[in-house]
């Protein structure tokens, strides 16, 4: 009930606010065809009053006398001094050939290059206007004939021309007139209007400007919104001349914000009168169902003993008798899968580990029969005895893995300590391993890297992305960098090397269980120890390649010293230099 009355309020708001809008758009829309209607009345009368005062000026006797004159200088400068009493914006003289010999602009720019181009142009047209258009000014021009004698029996002396620039101006008191927004075009180009140099800029008035709309409809400039409509004065010129008006439909529905509160000042109050009486009666009815939803919450967040209430013997008891009963049998299946997937786990594991086991242990066994032999030299007896005690080696590596996984978080023995003598202490381990010879490691350690960590097992993490890192590098070329930074209360670790980079066919499932690629006896736990190493001390690990192909795995974790300790130990790394650890492994 409460969301029926609310959606009928909804729904009247916005049927009245529809019906508003559209009235409201209409008046606009006719405003805008008045306005442009009133405009072109302006318009014919104002080129009939122009034209008029061109035929005056072209029959006046000093502009005869300026005509007679060949020169091009001395018609320039007689034509000054008649050049105001125009009251033109622009005039152009023109000899009887067709050539321009005098040009005054009251704006600058407008060469009499252009002129002589839109002249040429404006001869040949039938209208008694025209437009010129030169350095982003628009100028209405009207082209008179100057005889000497009559019109009709006179010898042709040349042409004048008076343009009127559509300006800002005449932009404001077009405004006034039609209580709009109002813009002048040239082709593409806004060259005077009464919006804002953001609005004038905004595509749907360039769109406007060139006249792809239609005559009438709704436009969005800037974050405003108005109704709009454009009127051609070109004529049949080749570059479209446009008077656009705006009506702003914001402005005229500001009334709206009033009677849209009222509607729903109403809505509210009728919701809240119903509500406490819909409320009443229907908690006595949503309650078992409510109690219902809890148990089915609780059931999604794993929770199987959630206490349920199936008294009752409406639909919705029996629905929780039935909800019982399926959860009590989705766990037994639950324990089921969890026993299997067990299983199953553990048959990986068993299959993984007999078969490296397998591996050391012949290799242990078969090495200890050749030992047996009697005729064997000091330097082979040796030879054997490395190979058994890296067998030996590998099975110790492997179990130690394995009881990784086993040890839980509080198994950790963190002590503030420096970060940078733990990766030295893993790189000299690293550095006794006889197959990575060449392999260049250089450590850079900048500022303090003093956090709070168990020593042993960061140094175990790192000894694995160490030895990955030298496997990868390419032999005597190989490069591998190690780099140490405090950045936001953390200490951040970064291994890379200069290797062909992760594998595809792992770099989805890196850091899973028993996941080796390119190895002879990789037994797939390095990165995922590493990984729960970091995750123990609340870090995280991740891998990253870089644009110069350079494989890069970063550790993270906390560098904020416990409760208790002092910062001494940030203090007295902070005053040290920067130090950089360069060897090559040996």
């Amino acid at each position: 009930m409460v969301l029926i009355t609310f959606g009928l309020t909804a729904l009247s708001l916005l049927v009245v606010r529809h019906s508003v809008q559209n009235h409201v758009r209409e008046g606009i829309a006719q405003d805008l065809q008045n306005s442009v209607t009133t405009f072109q009345n302006f318009q014919r009368d104002r080129e009939t009053t122009l034209m008029h005062a061109a035929e005056l000026v072209a029959d006046l006797p000093i502009m005869r006398s300026i005509m007679t004159a060949t020169d091009p200088a001395t018609i320039q400068d007689a034509s000054r001094s008649v050049w105001p009493l125009t009251g033109s914006d622009l005039l152009v003289l023109a000899d009887r050939d067709g050539r321009v010999v005098a040009l005054h602009a009251r704006s600058p720019g407008f060469t009499p290059e252009a002129a002589q181009q839109y002249f040429e142009r404006s001869v040949h047209e039938e209208d008694s206007s025209h437009w010129w258009f030169g350095a982003h000014h628009l100028y209405q021009a009207f082209v008179q004939p100057i005889y000497f004698g009559s019109r009709t029996e006179g010898s042709l002396l040349g042409f004048l021309v008076i343009g009127y620039e559509i300006d800002n101006r005449l932009a404001r008191e077009i405004s006034k007139v039609a209580a709009s927004q109002v813009a002048f075009s040239y082709g593409n180009e806004i060259v005077a209007t009464t919006l804002t140099s953001n609005q004038a800029k905004d595509p749907a008035v360039v769109a406007l400007a060139a006249g792809s709309q239609p005559a009438t409809h709704n436009v969005e400039v800037g974050s405003e919104n108005f109704v709009a409509t454009s009127l051609d004065l070109s004529g049949q010129q080749d570059t479209p001349v446009h008077l656009i008006v705006l009506g702003s439909y914001d402005q005229a529905t500001k009334f709206l914000g009033k009677l849209n509160r009222l509607l729903l000042l109403l809505g509210l109050t009728a919701v809240l009168i119903g509500s406490g009486l819909v409320f009443f009666i229907s908690y006595t009815f949503t309650r078992p169902l409510a109690t219902l939803v809890e148990g089915v919450r609780a059931l999604e967040r794993g929770d199987f003993a959630h206490p349920l209430d199936p008294r009752g013997s409406d639909e919705v008891a029996e629905l929780t008798s039935a909800f019982d009963r399926m959860r009590a049998s989705l766990r037994k299946t639950q324990e089921a899968l969890l026993e299997s997937e067990q299983l199953a786990t553990i048959g990986r594991m068993a299959s993984s580990i007999s078969h490296d086991l397998r591996h050391s242990l012949a290799a242990v066994v078969a090495n200890s029969e050749f030992l047996c032999d009697g005729r064997l030299t000091s330097s082979q007896r040796e030879e054997l005895y490395q190979e058994v005690r890296t067998g030996v080696n590998q099975m110790t590596d492997l179990i130690d893995s394995l009881l990784e996984f086993a040890r839980t978080r509080e198994s950790l023995n963190p002590a503030y300590a420096n970060v940078v003598e733990t990766v030295q202490r893993a790189t000299q381990a690293v550095r006794t391993h006889p197959r990575h010879q060449g392999t260049r490691i250089e450590i850079i350690s900048n500022g303090p890297s003093m956090a709070w960590f168990d020593a042993r097992k960061l140094e175990r993490a790192l000894c694995n992305l160490l030895l990955n890192a030298c496997e990868a590098a390419p032999g005597s070329q190989g490069r591998v960098q190690v780099g140490i930074e405090y950045i936001d209360s953390c200490v951040r670790i970064s291994v890379s090397d200069n290797g062909p980079g992760i594998a595809d066919e792992i770099r989805d499932k890196l850091f899973h269980p028993f996941v080796s690629f390119g190895k002879e006896n990789g037994t797939g736990l390095g990165l995922t120890v590493v990984q729960k190493i970091v995750q123990d001390h609340g870090g995280q690990v991740a891998m990253e390649r870089t644009p110069d192909s350079r494989t890069i795995f970063r550790i993270t974790i906390p560098g904020q010293s416990p409760e208790g300790v002092p910062d001494v130990g940030d203090r007295e790394m902070s005053d040290h230099p920067l130090r950089v650890d360069s060897h090559r492994v040996s």
